[in-house]
């Protein structure tokens, strides 16, 4: 288990005032047309801890930490202590936040698991529960992924190249589909840039890992 003693995080939180934005803040901004947030390739890299730039709903761009890193899960916390939960790169569990992705069920078997071998066409099922507007829904979702054409990101300074997949979900149940983009490094085969829906075709979260996390 590697986490951040809660002290420790809430120091380094109130050292990141500038950046280190609540979902809510980024929100309001977002109204407001603020631009997003940016550090330096060297903060980034001087801050000791695995880090990534975080937009929810449209939302202004804030930075954010990770709080703990624990049997496969990634718990990334905001200023005003939403967190988000991630494993493999995708969102499987939120707190904190206006509406939230309750549960995913059937992880085991999601393709991002192993995400170089994803073969084109390949499909996951699995259940869901979330809320909106405050109302608990849930659903079964089915997905298939497509592989796209390779992109080279840049990334804190440095050169990513990626392979991109596409995956299509549809829950036949109320009519219900969207579309989730993944980028995984091509050599480790981390998951470096995300733009995921957490609910059904809502919570709509885009995550950009700017310091990796260590296995």
């Amino acid at each position: 288990m590697r986490h951040i003693p809660l002290l420790l995080l809430c120091l380094l939180l109130q050292a990141c005032t500038q950046t280190q934005l609540g979902v809510g803040e980024s929100l309001k901004r977002a109204v407001t047309g603020s631009d997003d947030v940016t550090l330096t390739n060297e903060k980034i890299q001087s801050l000791p801890y695995a880090s990534m730039y975080l937009r929810i709903d449209g939302g202004q761009r804030i930075f954010v930490v990770l709080g703990y890193n624990e049997n496969g899960e990634q718990k990334w916390v905001t200023q005003d202590k939403a967190m988000l939960v991630t494993r493999h790169g995708r969102v499987v569990r939120t707190l904190g936040l206006p509406d939230n992705l309750k549960d995913i069920n059937n992880l085991q078997q999601d393709p991002l698991a192993n995400p170089l071998n994803i073969a084109n066409g390949a499909s996951w099922t699995r259940t869901l529960s979330w809320t909106e507007k405050g109302q608990l829904r849930s659903g079964t979702a089915v997905s298939r992924f497509t592989r796209e054409k390779d992109q080279l990101l840049s990334i804190a300074g440095e050169q990513v190249a990626c392979r991109v997949y596409r995956e299509s979900v549809e829950i036949a149940a109320n009519g219900a589909s969207w579309e989730n983009i993944f980028w995984v490094d091509a050599i480790s085969g981390q998951v470096r840039q995300t733009s995921q829906s957490a609910g059904a075709d809502s919570i709509h979260v885009e995550t950009t890992i700017l310091k990796p996390a260590k296995s």
